[in-house]
């Protein structure tokens, strides 16, 4: 009886949410150790299923740069990061499209379908989802008004534009969007682009209620050691602050800018959660305490 008082406790809880976020889009980014842990990853399509089912709309954009990694080991070829970015070139690029948006991409969509969802899996180059532009890490002391001066690592993409469209006919068609984080260029070539900066992207171009980026930490930590750190919410001001203090560094970065890139475009709250710990997502949507990060405009 304990037990079922609580159950019936928490879905109480939940009903204002349920109510609020009914018909709205979120977007979800889907990587790191949730896609590995066998718990957490049957947790997180179970979830994209029971949101769709309640009125929900998802949208995903999931990573896979360790799966990429081992298959460039497997044919012999080897990985360079510059500034934490693989240097992709065009066989590189080959492998990496195969392995996003087929192996990957499929791999989840079968997974949800599985739980009894209706996924379809794209990439950015689908219906020109995703316009892409090469990225040059800048040089010391390079001239920021002069990008093309830049080191030039390859097929490496920065998103120029989102063409929605698309994404919305899925939704409004009861489906689940499970995208690769690829883009297309001028001349229809394949550009790799961090998952992160793709969910930022897609959740400012839908004007998402949400944009929920799942990593390997509780969330934002002022001591990257220490998970007791964590820093419950967050502004665009005070992540100046931080940034300047250092306390922002490494992978937290791309998050961070995607969280910036989707509010400035008209998503209204950004969430850097643990996707290590099973229903994560919905922990963080359906319950008062919330959990990981909160990020706001102001």
């Amino acid at each position: 009886m304990p037990d079922s008082r609580a159950f019936v406790q928490h879905l109480s809880e939940a009903l204002p949410y349920l109510q609020r976020f009914f018909g709205k889009t979120l977007v979800i980014k889907y990587g790191g150790a949730a896609m590995d842990q066998v718990e957490a990853r049957l947790a997180f399509f179970q979830d994209m299923v029971l949101l769709r089912q309640v009125g929900i709309k998802p949208v995903v954009v999931h990573g896979g740069g360790p799966m990429i990694t081992a298959m460039l080991k497997r044919v012999g070829k080897t990985t360079e990061f510059i500034e934490g970015l693989r240097v992709t070139d065009a066989e590189t690029v080959g492998i990496t499209e195969m392995v996003l948006a087929g192996a990957i991409n499929k791999g989840i969509v079968a997974e949800i379908n599985r739980q009894g969802g209706r996924a379809v899996g794209i990439s950015g180059k689908d219906g020109n989802l995703i316009e892409a532009v090469k990225h040059r890490p800048t040089r010391p002391g390079q001239d920021p008004a002069r990008p093309e001066d830049g080191i030039d690592i390859g097929f490496v993409g920065d998103v120029s534009r989102v063409n929605p469209a698309l994404l919305e006919a899925l939704d409004n068609s009861g489906f689940i969007p499970v995208v690769a984080p690829l883009g297309v260029g001028s001349q229809g070539e394949t550009y790799n682009i961090n998952a992160d900066t793709v969910a930022g992207a897609v959740a400012g171009a839908l004007r998402a209620e949400k944009l929920i980026l799942m990593t390997d930490t509780p969330g934002v930590l002022r001591d990257p050691k220490d998970p007791a750190t964590l820093i419950s919410s967050l502004s665009l001001p005070e992540i100046e602050r931080l940034t300047r203090e250092g306390v922002l560094s490494g992978g937290m970065i791309p998050k961070i800018a995607a969280c910036r890139q989707a509010l400035e475009a008209g998503c209204k709250v950004c969430h850097i959660i643990d996707g290590r710990v099973p229903h994560a997502a919905l922990l963080e949507i359906f319950t008062d305490a919330g959990v990981g990060t909160l990020v706001t405009l102001s």
